[in-house]
């Protein structure tokens, strides 16, 4: 099992790629499969079969053998897909996280900004632009 630095930043995580020789009871493994579901972004699945599978991973099922699944919605918008994660061999962090830079000190600070520089400032948020939407 080789895991490159995991640490919880989203910069971080889009470079991260973690790589498996297939042991699904490896906590590295794990771990990185929680992450890309708490990742706002598409990540990318490489299946030991070779098959690749680029979507949003919404749903991980563990179970304490070392089975289990992760669910995603693939980017090509095609139906759900449930991978065993004991048939991945590669999980990359490979889209951009959708939320980043959309945090409450962000908004409020552009809220203030705006206000005092006499622009229109509402409590609605801003729409996301074209390449950060997921066009469902």
């Amino acid at each position: 099992m080789t895991v490159t630095t995991m640490t919880m930043t989203t910069a971080t995580l889009r470079a991260t790629t973690m790589t498996s020789d297939v042991d699904a009871d490896d906590d590295g493994l794990r771990d990185a499969i929680l992450r890309a579901v708490d990742f706002r972004g598409d990540v990318t699945v490489t299946r030991t079969d070779g098959s690749i599978i680029e979507g949003f991973a919404f749903d991980a099922r563990m179970g304490e053998d070392g089975d289990g699944t992760i669910s995603l919605l693939p980017s090509d918008g095609s139906d759900r897909v449930s991978v065993s994660i004991r048939s991945i061999r590669r999980l990359a962090f490979t889209g951009k996280d959708a939320a980043s830079g959309r945090s409450w000190e962000n908004w409020l600070r552009r809220y203030a900004e705006r206000k005092l520089a006499g622009e229109a400032a509402s409590i609605e948020c801003e729409p996301l632009g074209p390449d950060e939407s997921r066009g469902a």
